[in-house]
């Protein structure tokens, strides 16, 4: 099988990434309906699990929403959340007063702390988290293979891997929208489900299973939906996007193509989630790149 990797029209500017979430924080949480509810359903699966983590890993956690219920459904666990967002990572330690600074860099209490860090290079030890859980924020990743392989590295064999992200008919409206008023190349493209599961089966998760659902969100008018995207973060990112703000004539464009898909007089936004989970199996090679042949001592006849 072909190495997955991320086609290059998808490809994001991290600097732009970034600055969309540090300048969001104002109004993120009141305005991160779709988190929530993706966080909702998420839970739901883990009622499925039986696993009881030690440790727990949260990544992307932004400005902390999800820590609170994993904390409810996990009392006992070391919980550790982890965020580029310093903005964000202020808020999520704002939640709970107890919280306190005790690393540099670093926000937390006795059993939960938050990092500010990168996914692709996490300041974690090896075999050292029982779940990883992301809501939301794979999709913002420059290099997804790269952080999945990252994020393996940190599981413990048998350890669980649980996330949401968008996929490919995410804000479908607003692509064809821009295509009609002549702005291509202004709207991300996200990565199909199949596609995701190769790049776990590649990073060496074991039994990868995969769904998605679309969530139809709709807005009294395109204003709503701009400020809706740029108080969730949610700026334009690609690596080739045009550069400079729309003029008034062409943002009145790409208006009335919009409201032309208005239905009831509201603007829908579709919205693609995959869920996902998969396990961390037993190696099949050293990390210098040497395969593990396991023999089984045979018994007497």
């Amino acid at each position: 099988m072909a190495t997955p990797t991320v086609p290059p029209d998808y490809a994001l500017d991290a600097r732009a990434v970034a600055h969309g979430f540090e300048i969001a924080p104002a109004r993120f949480d009141s305005a991160a309906v779709l988190h929530r509810e993706v966080a909702r359903r998420m839970a739901e699966r883990l009622d499925l699990v039986t696993l009881k983590p030690a440790r727990l890993l949260d990544l992307g956690c932004g400005s902390g929403a999800d820590l609170q219920p994993l904390r409810a459904r996990y009392p006992d666990a070391l919980m550790l959340g982890l965020d580029r967002s310093a903005a964000l990572l202020a808020q999520a330690a704002s939640r709970t007063p107890r919280w306190r600074r005790w690393l540099p860099g670093v926000l937390g209490g006795s059993q939960t702390a938050v990092v500010r860090a990168d996914i692709a290079a996490l300041p974690v030890a090896p075999r050292s988290q029982d779940m990883v859980w992301s809501n939301m924020a794979l999709h913002w990743l420059p290099e997804l293979p790269a952080a999945l392989r990252e994020i393996q590295r940190t599981l413990k064999v048998g350890g669980l891997f649980m996330f949401s992200m968008l996929g490919p008919d995410t804000l479908r409206e607003l692509r064809a929208a821009l295509d009609e008023a002549g702005l291509p190349g202004r709207a991300h493209r996200f990565i199909d489900m199949h596609d995701v599961g190769d790049m776990l089966v590649e990073a060496g998760f074991a039994e990868p299973v995969m769904d998605m659902e679309h969530i139809t969100l709709t807005f009294p008018s395109p204003e709503g939906l701009y400020r809706d995207l740029a108080d969730t973060g949610s700026l334009a990112a690609l690596a080739g996007r045009p550069r400079g703000l729309l003029t008034p004539r062409a943002r009145a464009r790409l208006d009335a193509a919009l409201m032309r898909r208005a239905e009831d007089g509201r603007l829908p936004a579709t919205m693609e989630i995959i869920y996902g989970h998969a396990w961390r199996g037993e190696p099949k090679q050293t990390e210098d790149g040497r395969a593990i042949i396991k023999f089984e001592r045979g018994g007497r006849r």
